[in-house]
């Protein structure tokens, strides 16, 4: 899966979902500090037609040691707060062993990107990934390749309604064509900037926006109304629910409450 000196980068995943492949290294290790940043990077992903009311799950799968990593990473910092997008970014572990220790990493997250490969026929993984909507991945770093899939993979019906209320969410009854999980995803809003002091990206600094703090599966849902207790979350991050068909499947429904 992956060489001692290089990550080995998923083709087969990309091209099963539509995406390309880049190259990324080795790097050494080190240990990051976290500041609260006061502007983002800014990149030119062109408009897209969406709907505020059911957004476009646009999921970006990185690493702070990753140097094909930040210009992914700027296109959907610069589409976090456009209405119609929900856009979470995912720290994945495994270039964690070369040394450097992403500040945001999770096994859950790297769980995740590995459940779209194995859905997707595919055998590896890669960094950077964007995953749109859980139907097709592309690489992430081109702004209007970016926009075009966001568009192309807007979700056709908006799903079952989802409401929160009282510490609990309901996911409505709509028709189901498959078994679903509801997923709570906590993140933080703000602009994150992270010092690089080792490896492929070090003497840089990182921004990171909408980056995923929790990751937790609720529950099931198979076409009826069903009804989920909330833990409770640190005032600072936001949540979202998602109703994902299967393991890696298409996700069917998504809001922000």
């Amino acid at each position: 899966m992956m060489s001692t000196n290089r990550l080995t980068i998923g083709v087969s995943l990309l091209a099963a979902m539509g995406g390309v492949a880049l190259a990324a290294r080795s790097f050494q290790s080190g240990s990051p500090a976290v500041a609260v940043a006061r502007t983002a990077t800014v990149a030119a992903v062109p408009a897209t037609p969406l709907d505020a009311a059911h957004p476009t799950v646009v999921e970006l799968y990185q690493s702070q040691g990753c140097s094909s990593c930040p210009p992914a990473n700027a296109n959907v910092n610069a589409i976090a707060d456009r209405p119609g997008i929900l856009a979470l970014n995912f720290a994945v572990t495994y270039w964690d062993y070369l040394g450097w220790n992403d500040s945001f990493a999770s096994p859950d997250y790297t769980a995740r990107q590995w459940a779209y490969a194995q859905a997707a026929g595919g055998a590896q993984v890669s960094t950077p990934q964007v995953i749109i909507n859980g139907r097709a991945a592309v690489v992430g770093s081109n702004a209007a390749t970016l926009a075009a899939a966001i568009t192309a993979n807007a979700r056709a019906t908006p799903g079952p309604v989802i409401a929160a209320d009282g510490g609990r969410v309901t996911i409505g009854a709509a028709p189901a064509s498959a078994d679903a999980t509801v997923w709570l995803v906590r993140y933080d809003p703000r602009n994150l900037a992270v010092p690089i002091r080792a490896g492929e990206n070090g003497g840089r600094t990182l921004d990171h926006r909408n980056i995923v703090r929790s990751l937790t599966a609720l529950g099931g849902w198979h076409g009826r109304p069903a009804s989920f207790a909330l833990p409770a979350a640190d005032p600072i991050y936001r949540s979202a629910i998602l109703v994902q068909q299967g393991k890696g499947g298409p996700i069917i429904a998504a809001t922000q409450i």
